[in-house]
């Protein structure tokens, strides 16, 4: 009788124990999970504004930097993989996202149906979006293709080279420029940011530089 209290007190140990190991293994991986879903809300990812670039190069401490920001946005007039021609000036009053994008960069695809989101969300309040394709060898096949794919709904605009250079050259993309209803731009963006972060952007630009009315609340 005694062996097999003993018997039972030490199966009784090991079962705690064996318990205490499973639950301090659970306890390190939800640890772990958490700290990584933080790190990859903060990470802000970065393409190579040109396919031939190395991707894995050293980022210059000035990426990110705001160049445009506070300045007037500068205008163009592009034209849409359909050949519609579109001006910046044709969105004044309204709060306006330029994004450059490339077929070739896996962040923008990642932020591009965040943006149609926004885009149907927003468009009471006047919020528009224009994007700029940064391709210099892609055809309009393999823009428009991307386009379908991402289900993006907004205005695609073929770039010429020059209005890259007006918004301060791209070295890394996606880049982002928020601008408001007086057309000057209050936020820029350089790589892949987080979703939450993109909206509260957007709404930044959407109520600067409102009026009653404008639903810019």
């Amino acid at each position: 009788m005694l062996n097999v209290k003993r018997n039972v007190l030490v199966f009784g140990v090991m079962v705690l124990g064996i318990a205490l190991l499973l639950w301090a293994g659970w306890h390190n991986l939800r640890e772990r999970r958490k700290a990584m879903q933080e790190a990859e809300a903060s990470h802000v990812v970065l393409t190579p504004a040109k396919p031939g670039d190395t991707a894995g190069a050293a980022v210059p401490d000035d990426v990110g930097t705001p160049h445009m920001l506070g300045k007037v946005a500068p205008g163009f007039t592009l034209e849409t993989l359909d050949g519609k021609k579109v001006s910046l000036s044709d969105f004044k009053g309204r709060p306006v996202l330029v994004n450059f994008w490339a077929t070739w960069c896996a962040p923008c695809k990642i932020e591009m149906p965040w943006f149609e989101e926004f885009q149907k969300q927003y468009s009471a309040q006047g919020f528009e979006i224009l994007g700029m394709t940064d391709d210099v060898d892609a055809g309009k096949d393999a823009i428009a293709k991307v386009v379908k794919k991402t289900g993006v709904t907004y205005p695609i605009l073929l770039t010429d080279g020059k209005v890259q250079k007006a918004y301060g050259g791209l070295d890394y993309l996606p880049v982002s420029f928020y601008v408001d209803r007086n057309g000057v731009v209050v936020e820029e963006t350089a790589g892949l940011g987080s979703k939450d972060e993109i909206e509260a952007h957007i709404k930044k630009a959407i109520a600067s530089g409102a009026t009653p009315g404008t639903g810019g609340q």
